[in-house]
């Protein structure tokens, strides 16, 4: 198993590039990933492709830069050591360390994923026990078995002291508004848990596997669709306290939220939540991983400069390579670009 132009109001441009400014008091990114080879190494002699539903959806020619990729990255990718070295030259004062999402292992046996997720969370919780002042932690859970992904979640925030989990935008192909997911979301309401939708490819993406579509199309397709279910599906209405996150800026909502809206008002079969669908999205947080400044700004203008924090991908190569200077010269005020680079970070997160 291997790791594989809207201008808002009241944003006036600021300063460009080399221009100096004053530094924020911490500077945040909240989208990068920890791979855990025992973890990997544990799960593979039980892993069958067919078992994970995205990764059929990849060319020839797309698995062999994947694989070049993880030689490159590994150290990266698995030790502190390598990423504080990227942090310094980046100048990110603090990573929050998540899972790689090849390792959610959905795909096993609930009791093995079990296995893996404690793996990943001690990881990562001992990476931040080891940098306090470096690194906070998103665990992992067995979301194919509600019960195990509770008593994981749990035991995440009362004993490892991480702020929350990451999750794919599905588990295995079913949508995160079943029912049966509920006990999980009660619980992160509960618990005050960070959850960070992070998906891993499109399950159908029988028309994207050439290109690398299915994760430059696919990703934030899936994310699109998993926040979309949530809303209709109502979970939302239920949870209203969930804290929730979604990589690389929400896929596609930011820029069509309006003919949800439009639906909502118009069919009686669109009307299952409570209120317009774009209000909901209003309450979470969405990541600067869009590469575009406009977008950026857009992001911004929907959201609100509070609702967004800057974000990387570390250390894949679909990440944002340089995310200070990216937020930085996107033509957003000093006080958006204080709160984009940590200020929301560190609030949603709780730290002093």
């Amino acid at each position: 198993m291997t790791f594989y132009s809207c201008a808002p109001a009241g944003e006036t441009s600021a300063a460009g590039a080399g221009t100096p400014r004053r530094k924020t008091s911490r500077i945040i990114d909240f989208h990068c990933h920890m791979g855990v080879p025992e973890a990997a190494a544990l799960a593979k002699p039980h892993f069958r492709p067919e078992l994970e539903p995205a990764l059929g959806f990849n060319s020839a020619e797309s698995i062999a830069v994947n694989h070049a990729q993880h030689g490159t990255i590994s150290a990266q990718l698995t030790t502190a050591e390598a990423k504080l070295l990227d942090m310094d030259r980046l100048g990110v004062d603090m990573q929050v360390l998540s899972p790689a999402p090849p390792q959610y292992f959905y795909w096993a046996d609930p009791d093995l994923t079990r296995q893996t997720s404690s793996l990943i969370n001690e990881r990562i919780a001992s990476t931040v026990e080891a940098h306090p002042d470096r690194f906070v932690g998103l665990g992992t859970v067995p979301m194919q078995a509600p019960s195990l992904a509770v008593a994981e979640l749990r035991r995440c925030m009362k004993e490892l002291g991480l702020k929350g989990v990451e999750i794919s935008t599905n588990v295995s192909g079913e949508e995160l508004s079943d029912p049966r997911f509920a006990p999980f979301f009660a619980a992160a309401e509960e618990l005050g848990a960070i959850v960070f939708l992070h998906p891993m490819g499109f399950t159908h993406g029988n028309r994207l596997a050439m290109h690398y579509l299915n994760n430059v199309i696919g990703n934030p397709l899936d994310s699109t669709l998993a926040i979309s279910h949530l809303i209709f599906g109502g979970v939302l209405d239920t949870y209203p306290g969930l804290k929730l996150c979604v990589a690389h800026g929400g896929g596609y909502l930011a820029a069509y939220a309006g003919r949800m809206d439009h639906a909502y008002r118009t069919r009686t079969d669109c009307q299952c939540c409570k209120r317009l669908p774009s209000d909901y999205l209003k309450g979470m947080y969405f990541d600067t991983v869009v590469f575009d400044p406009a977008q950026l700004r857009c992001l911004v203008e929907i959201y609100g400069k509070e609702r967004i924090l800057m974000g990387s991908d570390h250390p894949f190569d679909m990440g944002e390579p340089d995310p200070v200077a990216f937020v930085r010269n996107a033509g957003l005020s000093e006080d958006a670009v204080e709160k984009i680079l940590g200020r929301n970070a560190s609030q949603l997160l709780g730290l002093s």
